[in-house]
């Protein structure tokens, strides 16, 4: 690993052209608490756009380009079921890594290839090679598609395919080392003394290739020398428009495990709410520590499922006022996940949230619209100038509060919450629910800070 600082800060900015889903407010109506409890936007805010473009900082400048977003994901509506039959499940041991120096690198979010979540564009190889990344903390592995592929094989993708015969520092991972054996869950065997791996999820997508090595380069400055990841020559299912995933999970084999004895563990990122906005992905702390203002809540051991950042969540309020759910619907925890979309919640805490939520909007009298998908609390704010929702906040232990803005509370004219599993199983706190939140994870707590990006 190369730095140009021993304590600089991995900085990686994040570009989301979400209102391509009506997700955030695309106008500049101003957002004021209408009543205690109530915030009032403008009912452009929900109104669905079609394209956006905004500049790449990291990866050479293309021509402008333009795409509809999908209220998809890679694991479709099932993302949530898959997280929690693997924390149901036994896995491989949980690997955290040390405290140590941090470093700073620029990114974007990969807009334009039709997909809700988040990107960041790297360089792999020598000479490197943009790749465009999804960014997951609810996985380990990172993997590319790779040539050879045959078309039937690999998705279209936003960037050429890499190819590893043309680059000078690429090394396949040989069987009976401590790198294929690291791979746990994720090794498919050996092949002409290469090691295998394979990645399989919720909606059936699955990727599998050879586990290899080379230069990950995320700015001019900045490199991980022997990044391990999976070059991956068949892909199938849903997958498609991303050059491949950068992981972030909690295993030794995630970006962050593999960068801990240069980041010390510690990442943070935060999810920005409007095309014309920048987040950003940090590896490492800041000097001095982090930040002032954020609220802190513990991160919990996962050994069934080691890969996930796990908090408790206690509470919920709606219109300032608590909800009456049992302790016992939410001792599942709740998985931090920037690669679900909205919150699942369990079904005692969704039923409470949604009755109270729908009593509140009643008393504005919005018409009800058709259920969307898995979101089955909407509206028709057509004719409306500003639209006057209840607030919604999300407490968790040591009394960490999200209070979430507009853009949180409500996608698609449609409450950005569903119901998953059973209570006093798993909740997951997804993407929607992070945006404009500073998220810093390190190996004993999460902390959120408002209004970051």
């Amino acid at each position: 690993m190369s730095s140009s600082s021993p304590v600089a800060r991995l900085l990686l900015p994040l570009l989301l052209c979400a209102g391509a889903l009506g997700f955030f407010p695309r106008g500049h109506g101003a957002r004021a608490v209408e009543a205690p409890g109530y915030v009032t936007v403008s009912a452009a805010s929900f109104e669905p756009a079609t394209t956006c473009s905004a500049p790449d900082p990291v990866a050479p400048r293309r021509d402008g380009t333009s795409a509809v977003l999908r209220l998809t994901h890679r694991h479709g509506p099932r993302r949530a079921e898959y997280i929690l039959r693997r924390v149901s499940g036994a896995g491989a041991q949980q690997l955290l890594g040390s405290k140590a120096a941090a470093a700073t690198v620029p990114s974007s979010w990969g807009y334009d290839i039709g997909t809700l979540n988040y990107v960041v564009t790297a360089s792999l190889g020598t000479p490197g090679v943009a790749q465009t990344l999804e960014v997951d903390t609810g996985s380990d592995l990172s993997w590319v598609q790779c040539k050879p592929c045959a078309a039937a094989a690999c998705y279209s993708q936003k960037d050429p395919l890499f190819d590893p015969a043309r680059s000078s520092s690429y090394a396949a991972v040989p069987c009976g080392g401590p790198a294929c054996a690291g791979l746990g869950l994720y090794a498919a065997g050996c092949s002409a003394a290469q090691c295998g791996y394979v990645v399989s999820y919720g909606d059936g997508s699955n990727t599998t290739g050879v586990y290899a090595s080379d230069t990950l380069t995320l700015t001019a400055t900045d490199a991980v020398q022997g990044f391990l990841f999976g070059c991956g020559h068949a892909q199938s299912g849903l997958l498609t428009g991303i050059d491949g995933l950068l992981g972030l999970g909690r295993l030794q084999v995630s970006l962050v495990g593999q960068t801990a004895g240069a980041y010390g563990g510690v990442f943070s990122y935060c999810l920005p709410t409007k095309p014309s906005t920048a987040g950003y992905l940090t590896l490492g702390a800041a000097e001095g520590g982090a930040a002032p203002g954020f609220a802190t809540t513990q991160l919990l051991p996962s050994p069934g499922a080691p890969t996930y950042y796990i908090v408790m969540l206690t509470g919920i309020s709606v219109g300032g006022q608590a909800l009456s759910v049992p302790p016992s619907a939410f001792a599942g925890g709740a998985v931090v996940d920037t690669g679900t979309v909205v919150t699942r919640l369990p079904p005692a805490a969704y039923a409470a949230l949604r009755s109270a939520f729908r009593g509140g909007m009643a008393a504005y009298g919005y018409p009800s619209a058709p259920p969307n998908g898995i979101l089955d609390t909407c509206y028709n704010f057509a004719g409306y100038g500003a639209v006057t929702i209840p607030s919604v906040a999300l407490t968790f232990s040591s009394g960490a509060t999200l209070t979430l803005g507009a853009d949180g509370i409500l996608s698609f004219g449609c409450l950005a919450f569903a119901a998953s599993g059973s209570d006093g199983g798993m909740a997951i706190l997804g993407n929607v629910q992070q945006r404009s939140f500073e998220v810093r994870i390190d190996g004993a707590s999460v902390g959120f800070r408002p209004g970051a990006c």
